[in-house]
């Protein structure tokens, strides 16, 4: 009698599985470029997230971008989750929210943390949606440097640096910060400070006197932060895509696009509920040379 190939069953069960797989996956990527390639008729509203630490600004800006040149998008919720991050980052968004409210109506709507960075860019809003408890405010900058000096000399490791200038080694962890940079880093950040506050000014229509007792890093939740004026309107994104559809002339029913688009992985699909969606942030003050509009908070 002849005994079965083992080999043979081993090729037909890795054969029928790859088809298998790739079957399903032909399935998934026809269900997903549906999900993303649909284009709704009629006129509609989008929804700009910005979530977590800002550092990198082009996926936000990008979507921005698209939004203004989709005819058929008539009002946007900025969305804010964020504590903040990189100063540059979150001007820059900021700046291009600020000009697109010039060719349509932008809501904010302030999460649970919209903080620092954060809130910088919700100023850029026409109308200011929080939470009673949402964390904003820590209006302030930030910049935070690590010294090794001891550790080394405990180790007995010299340390022989050769420089063009004596700011070029500005932040180094290698030594003690020596007053003069001290000094040299306390003005970029005052300089830094002053175009957050000039901004809160601006946009919220408070005279400096008012902004500069708030802008000492305090945070506030949202019930304080509309009693200051930081704010317009107590409610949630639902309220917030509400008004933005009445600016924007549209119908209660009217289609929302959110940015940036996230294009869903095989992972994803399978399990909606990865751990990717649940990031532990750390803040990159701790971590990366910078100026930074953030607040230290866990959420």
């Amino acid at each position: 009698m002849r005994v079965p190939d083992l080999n043979f069953f081993l090729k037909t069960f890795l054969s029928l599985l790859v088809i298998f797989l790739v079957g399903f996956a032909g399935v998934l990527i026809g269900v997903l470029i549906s999900d993303h390639g649909q284009n709704p008729g009629g006129d509609g509203l989008a929804v700009v997230n910005i979530d977590g630490i800002i550092i990198d600004s082009s996926p936000y800006i990008k979507s921005i971008r698209k939004i203004r040149e989709t005819d058929s998008v008539k009002a946007v919720v900025v969305r804010v989750n964020s504590p903040g991050g990189g100063v540059a980052a979150s001007q820059e968004i900021y700046e291009e929210l600020r000009s697109l409210g010039e060719a349509m109506p932008v809501v904010a709507s302030m999460g649970t943390v919209a903080a620092s960075g954060g809130y910088y860019i919700a100023c850029a809003a026409a109308t200011i949606y929080a939470n009673p408890g949402t964390v904003t405010g820590s209006i302030g900058v930030i910049a935070q440097f690590a010294s090794y000096e001891q550790l080394l000399k405990w180790a007995k490791v010299e340390v022989e640096v050769i420089k063009s200038g004596e700011f070029k080694d500005l932040g180094s962890p290698l030594r003690k910060m020596p007053e003069v940079q001290k000094a040299y880093l306390q003005t970029l950040i005052d300089d830094t400070h002053s175009q957050f506050k000039n901004m809160i000014s601006e946009r919220r229509n408070l005279p400096p006197a008012k902004v500069a007792p708030l802008s000492d890093g305090k945070i506030f939740i949202g019930s304080q932060a509309k009693e200051l004026g930081l704010i317009d309107r107590i409610g949630t994104l639902e309220a917030a895509v509400a008004e933005a559809r009445k600016l924007g002339g549209l119908d209660e029913d009217s289609w929302i696009r959110e940015y940036p688009i996230k294009r869903k992985t095989l992972v994803d699909f399978v399990f909606p509920e990865t751990l990717s969606e649940r990031v532990s942030f750390v803040s990159p003050v701790r971590t990366g040379f910078g100026l930074y509009y953030i607040a230290d908070v866990v959420y």
